[in-house]
């Protein structure tokens, strides 16, 4: 039931995700259209390796779930830095959209739920999981906040956004030292990570957290511009701002 309930709930978030954010670029339909088709074959080709087993393959020597993490990130890191295009419809995304997309993660409540069923054991669910719910539901404190341009707004935003990004980067270091057999397994703690390692759970691994990823990565950036464009330090508080 479980499983049933994550994969309706996954599923929906990847496609709000996909749609919300490319739909929020500033860019050509057809464009539009590419970026969410590559999404969503991306998502496609998650599904089709998990269903295979090889993201539970404990004799590879590396992780394939390290490969999904880092690809997307690389690859947007890389479209961004050398075409000016890429980089300017990053920045062009409303920064109410990147942070309220980050509310789905309160979500993270599903770690919890896994971990007492035995699913998921050791530091990493209660990490991931509580980690989650806590930038999931700080993000309805802070959308208010990044729709307006004010020095003390910005550095709310931006400490949540260093939260939630410190949050994604321990859950994928907990969860690859615990995943049991690994190579690279350091935690010893029951089920260890065994839950997200096949479907539907390996979507959050595979998908979502590559996905935050980027946004808090383009959020920095907008931070950035944001305080080259109004001439105030992140620690400054504007006294001017509505």
């Amino acid at each position: 039931m479980l499983d049933a309930i994550g994969t309706i709930v996954l599923m929906t978030v990847v496609v709000i995700n996909i749609y919300a954010f490319t739909n929020a670029m500033p860019i050509a339909g057809a464009t539009r259209l590419a970026i969410a088709g590559s999404a969503g074959a991306w998502t496609g080709l998650a599904t089709a390796v998990a269903a295979t087993g090889a993201f539970a393959n404990a004799a590879l020597p590396f992780p394939p779930i390290g490969i999904f993490v880092a690809l997307p990130l690389v690859t947007v890191a890389i479209a961004a830095l050398f075409f000016p295009g890429v980089r300017a419809a990053l920045l062009g995304v409303p920064l109410p959209v990147l942070v309220g997309l980050n509310i789905a993660r309160a979500l993270g409540f599903f770690f919890i739920l896994l971990a007492w069923s035995g699913r998921l054991g050791g530091p990493f669910p209660q990490s991931a999981g509580w980690g989650d719910v806590i930038v999931g539901i700080a993000a309805v404190a802070i959308l208010p906040l990044a729709a307006r341009r004010s020095g003390s707004g910005d550095l709310a935003v931006w400490l949540w956004n260093g939260l939630g990004m410190l949050d994604l980067v321990t859950a994928v270091a907990l969860g690859v030292t615990s995943a049991n057999g690994s190579p690279l397994q350091l935690i010893h703690a029951g089920a260890g990570s065994a839950a997200v390692q096949v479907l539907p759970w390996v979507l959050i691994p595979s998908v979502l957290v590559p996905y935050y990823l980027i946004t808090h990565g383009v959020v920095f950036a907008q931070l950035a511009t944001r305080r080259a464009n109004n001439g105030y330090a992140p620690t400054q508080v504007s006294t001017s701002a509505a």
